[in-house]
């Protein structure tokens, strides 16, 4: 089968043949319907040197994604072949803490296997299809297009994970400022409508992904500059934000946070811009909590699919096909896109 692999750091993805995969016991082989083309991927294109990562190339891209199961390994049970499912992209020890937890986005034995997850160090589902080691990974679909489910897995998860751990923020009267709208950033406007009684603000240099952040739930968006801040504070009438979602995670959107941020109230970095911000006594408001987070738990992805399911929030997609896969980076890298970009093998 032809697969969209990156075969070194910095270096073009390349479109190879590569061997159908078999599952062993345990394992579940999915037929791709639908793998998203993330941001982070082109920080693995470009921007990444040997070392710094658990992992090494050569490996098929693409860690978000559904499809339908093909076969299943001995001893699997309760799925069968044509049923729709999501894949649950963190793959880690399944037996430390945290992984059964339900989090193995935080597995605190990577180390051992240095890979982070499908599509990261892992074989990910730019092909026609994927071998997901366990069927733990597996979440079954009722409705949703696998085409449409397939960002779910990250851009949908990610920020619902972010959200989920700031809900007590996000009472009535409440402001979230969404900075960047793009892949991530639009269903983290859908989530938070979806979940929380909180006033929803959108920041991006890019009028038509305001254009989208309005249409999903936004009530303002401000371009981004040097007067957003002060459109940010106008909008809250001089109180601030109470939390913060920073999809961008450059020096200048870290800063807008900051300076946006209302005492006791939560900042939460999820873009992978390598910004940075000094913290001391007197950088932010009192009691404001500075946090990054990386993807989400196994459980999460339910809650997730189950409001997909609910008609709560939708991915906005844009569909390539395996031949143009490449391209759709080179959309994302140009800003272009609306929403999120999908490979249909």
């Amino acid at each position: 089968m032809r697969a969209l692999r990156l075969t070194a750091w910095q270096h073009e993805p390349e479109l190879l043949d590569v061997d159908d995969p078999e599952p062993g016991p345990g394992a579940v082989l999915v037929r791709i319907g639908g793998a998203g083309a993330c941001h982070s991927d082109l920080h693995l294109l470009h921007d990444f040197a040997p070392g710094l990562l658990p992992f090494d190339p050569p490996f098929t891209l693409g860690h978000e994604n559904a499809g339908w199961v093909e076969s299943v390994g001995a001893g699997v049970t309760g799925l069968e072949p044509g049923q729709p499912v999501a894949v649950y992209g963190a793959w880690g020890c399944g037996r430390c803490g945290r992984c059964l937890q339900g989090m193995e986005n935080y597995c605190e034995n990577r180390a051992e296997f240095r890979r982070e997850g499908c599509g990261l160090g892992f074989d990910g589902g730019m092909a026609p299809l994927l071998l997901v080691p366990t069927a733990r990974h597996i979440v079954p679909l009722t409705d949703l297009d696998p085409v449409d489910a397939a960002p779910l897995t990250d851009a949908g998860l990610t920020p619902y994970h972010a959200i989920k751990r700031s809900l007590d923020q996000l009472v009535p009267g409440s402001t979230a400022l969404v900075i960047g709208a793009g892949g991530l950033g639009h269903l983290a406007i859908q989530i938070l409508t979806a979940v929380s009684a909180a006033r929803v603000v959108a920041v991006d240099q890019s009028p038509d992904a305001l254009e989208l952040a309005l249409a999903v739930g936004a009530s303002h968006g401000v371009l981004a500059g040097d007067t957003a801040a002060a459109e940010v504070r106008e909008i809250t009438k001089g109180r601030g934000t109470d939390l913060v979602l920073d999809f961008v995670g450059v020096d200048a959107t870290i800063a807008l946070a900051a300076a946006v941020a209302r005492p006791l109230s939560d900042v939460t970095l999820i873009g992978v811009g390598m910004g940075s911000f000094p913290f001391s006594f007197f950088t932010v408001p009192y009691e404001v909590s500075l946090a990054s987070t990386y993807w989400g738990s196994a459980s999460e992805l339910h809650e997730v699919v189950a409001l997909a399911e609910a008609g709560k929030i939708r991915a906005h997609v844009e569909r390539y096909s395996l031949d143009d896969a490449a391209r759709a980076y080179t959309d994302l890298a140009a800003g272009t896109l609306r929403g999120r970009a999908v490979i249909v093998p």
